[in-house]
C-alpha cells in the first residue's frame, strides 16, 4: 500500500507534498484518468488532526490534573480517563476475566472526528458521579459536581 500526502497549492490545486509525493500525486492523477467508465476505484484517507484541538484537550487536561485528588500522575489519569471513555481493547487477565487496556490517543492514531468522540465520551464520563467521587473522595456529591462544572467553564470558548 502506498502513501500519498497531498495539500492544496496556492493557486488553490490540489497536488503531492515532497518529492516523492508530487511523483505518488501524478501517478495517483493517471490511474483515476485511465479508468474505464464503470471501472472502480477503491482508497483509504485519513483526515488530519487539528494541532489547535490537540492543544487544547492537553491543556484542560493538565487543568483537570491540577484540580483533582485522586492521581499524582497526569498519564496515570489519562489512561482512567480512557477506560472511563471506553477507549480500550478488552483483553483477558491472568485470571481469564477481561481486562481494559487504555488504547493511543497519538496524533497518528486517531484522526480528528475520532479525537472529538474520545474527548466527548471522556467528558460524559467526567460528568458520571463515579468518576466525580473518585477525583474528590472528601467531597459532597454536590461540591463534587461544583468541581467538574467550574473546571468545564474555565476552558470554554
Amino acid at each position: 500500500m502506498s502513501q500519498l500526502v497531498i495539500f492544496k497549492n496556492e493557486s488553490g490545486k490540489l497536488e503531492g507534498f515532497g518529492e516523492k509525493g508530487r511523483r505518488a500525486w501524478l501517478k495517483f492523477l493517471k490511474v483515476v484518468e485511465g479508468m474505464a467508465p464503470g471501472e472502480t476505484l477503491g482508497f483509504t484517507y485519513k483526515l488530519p488532526r487539528s494541532p489547535e484541538h490537540h492543544r487544547f484537550f492537553f491543556l484542560k487536561l493538565a487543568g483537570l490534573f491540577q484540580r483533582q485528588e485522586g492521581f499524582s500522575d497526569q498519564g496515570r489519569l489519562l489512561d482512567w480517563l480512557k477506560v472511563g471513555a471506553g477507549h480500550v481493547d478488552l483483553v483477558p487477565g491472568r485470571d481469564g476475566v477481561m481486562v481494559a487496556l487504555p488504547k493511543s490517543i497519538s496524533w497518528e492514531s486517531l484522526e480528528e472526528q475520532e479525537f472529538i468522540e474520545f474527548a466527548r465520551a471522556m467528558n460524559d464520563f467526567l460528568w458520571t458521579p463515579h468518576a466525580q467521587a473518585f477525583l474528590w473522595p472528601h467531597l459532597s456529591e454536590e461540591q463534587r459536581y461544583e468541581c467538574i462544572d467550574h473546571w468545564h467553564r474555565s476552558f470554554e470558548r
